[in-house]
């Protein structure tokens, strides 16, 4: 008996590992959803060109750009969340662009028809090229350029931010570290051991020096509007924190509705990006 229990116990175990090492060479595909298919910039974002650049480790990435209309240099580079791709961030886009101010929307590798396969240092490396374009485009004043990230691109975006300070740093909808919502989502995995993607952000906020803005959705069931205020609250001021009523992660409330553009314009107009001040 006692030989037979000792067998099922072992063929639990080996179930056991060869589940997590199954999960952990297809965690990859459980963090980026990336949609290749991108129409033409002219029938989403009019007024917008085609650009493309090159990453340090060789791929050209493609994306759109938007002059700000009547704008006098402020600028925001845009990092998209782990779904879909440039076309869905048109709207947030076509409204900054009304405001003055000129975007840049971009795809990460393996997103958009973009060569390569996304992972966090891959991400890391595209938001650099992203930004060393942007800096160098005419007509963009490199000290009144903001960064937009969302979801897992408020987590490029803050890394990005380290690394080279904007005037301004938006984020909506951040986590905490990636294994955090690993494991509000999947309780029963040891995160902390499976994931080679850590996305630490709240490690990185704590010593950010520039102007932040967290938005959060009221029912957000992806990233929980308390994850993104303990992220706000480790961070330094000048910062704000705004609150979408009953807006859930991918509801066009967040995406590029009235509550967070107004939100994201008022904070802008805070700092160098669209005014003269640096406090939110």
């Amino acid at each position: 008996m006692g030989a037979r229990v000792a067998a099922g116990v072992g063929v639990v175990a080996l179930g056991v590992v060869l589940a997590l090492a199954l999960l952990w060479s297809l965690q990859r595909r459980l963090v980026y959803f990336p949609y290749q298919a991108v129409p033409a910039a002219a029938g989403v974002l009019p007024g917008s060109e085609e650009v493309a650049f090159y990453t340090e480790d060789g791929l050209r990435l493609r994306g759109w750009f938007l002059p700000g209309r009547g704008g006098d240099g402020g600028a925001v580079l845009v990092c998209n969340g782990n779904g879909g791709n440039r076309a869905m961030r048109a709207p947030l886009a076509a409204a900054l662009s009304r405001a003055g101010l000129s975007v840049l929307l971009f795809d990460y590798r393996g997103y958009g028809g973009n060569p390569g396969r996304p992972s966090e240092a891959g991400l890391a490396a595209d938001a650099r090229a992203a930004q060393a374009w942007l800096a160098a485009r005419a007509g963009v004043d490199l000290r009144r350029v903001a960064y937009f990230g969302e979801s897992l691109g408020a987590a490029v975006a803050l890394g990005l931010a380290r690394e080279r300070p904007p005037a301004a740093l938006v984020l909506r909808s951040p986590f905490t570290s990636l294994a955090d919502i690993a494991r509000f989502h999947y309780p029963w995995l040891p995160a902390r051991l499976l994931l080679a993607e850590r996305y630490p952000s709240l490690d990185r906020v704590r010593d950010l020096a520039v102007p932040l803005l967290v938005v959060a959705g009221e029912r957000d069931a992806v990233v929980p509007a308390p994850q993104s205020r303990r992220l706000y609250e480790a961070a330094r001021e000048p910062k704000r924190f705004a609150l979408v009523p009953g807006a859930d992660h991918n509801d066009h409330a967040l995406l590029a509705g009235d509550h967070l553009l107004s939100e994201v314009l008022a904070f802008l107009r805070g700092t160098p990006v669209l005014g003269h001040g640096t406090t939110p």
